[in-house]
């Protein structure tokens, strides 16, 4: 059933490519991309993965790479745990999936057994108090899972969980983005591949995986990254929607893209 969604993703990067293409991918001053770059670019997220272990020095490397992210005043807002038990990955699976089942009971209107307006009302009251939860993409993804379409994990040999340090100061959450951003980039320089999960929330909804992981005050579940040698060659550089650029300079705005 993952084959089935890469191969709806591929499709979509493909509607994409057609959609601009002839758009410049080259340097704005038209010099080759640095290496740095180059991995900036061409890193994609992977959701199909090889049966093969990273071995543990790499996975070490990466982690190396998170560490030395910025963080404010070098506070460094999380912790690691690595999970590479296949048996401990599939009870995740199973768990996650039986509560993305329990949250469409609850939530989706249009198919729970409670009717319409019971799932209807939780709905607006979520919306309300965490409005980007129930965005279609995320809730894309819970559907998918709950109907045993996609997996949490996506067959990854190698989690990583990454914990927020509630003692962190300024926004942890941000710096913990920027040691996670600083592993998948690593991971891909390496010939790997990643993916962020942020449903890993589905865990925390009993204590059943703060018990067994010793997830304790003061640190929480925030994030995780997915990392394997991934099926194919699904990374490369491709063409991305452009945003309006304000520019201040010289006593005047300009606006670019």
């Amino acid at each position: 059933m993952d084959d089935e969604l890469s191969t709806e993703l591929r499709e979509m990067d493909d509607e994409l490519d057609e959609m601009l293409e002839g758009e410049d991918l080259a340097p704005p001053q038209g010099d080759d991309w640095n290496p740095v770059e180059k991995v900036i670019l061409e890193r994609r997220s992977v959701r199909k993965y090889k049966d093969k272990q990273v071995p543990e020095s790499v996975v070490r490397r990466i982690l190396e790479a998170g560490r030395f992210a910025p963080s404010a005043g070098n506070c460094q807002p999380w912790k690691f745990i690595v999970v590479r038990d296949p048996e401990l990955i599939d009870e995740m699976e199973r768990d996650a999936r039986r509560m993305c089942r329990l949250f469409r009971f609850f939530m989706d209107w249009r198919t729970s057994p409670l009717g319409y307006w019971i799932p209807w009302l939780l709905a607006q009251t979520y919306i309300r108090l965490l409005h980007h939860e129930l965005h279609p993409i995320p809730m894309g993804a819970v559907f998918a899972i709950s109907e045993g379409n996609l997996s949490l994990f996506h067959g990854a040999p190698t989690v990583v969980f990454i914990l927020e340090d509630f003692r962190g100061v300024s926004k942890p959450k941000v710096d913990i983005g920027c040691c996670g951003q600083n592993m998948v980039l690593a991971a891909h320089s390496m010939g790997l591949g990643t993916c962020w999960v942020g449903t890993i929330k589905l865990l925390t909804f009993t204590p059943k995986w703060r018990r067994r992981l010793g997830v304790k005050f003061p640190y929480k579940f925030c994030e995780a990254v997915t990392i394997g040698y991934p099926v194919g060659h699904p990374d490369g550089m491709i063409p991305r929607e452009t945003v309006e650029t304000d520019w201040y300079e010289d006593g005047r705005k300009r606006t670019t893209f």
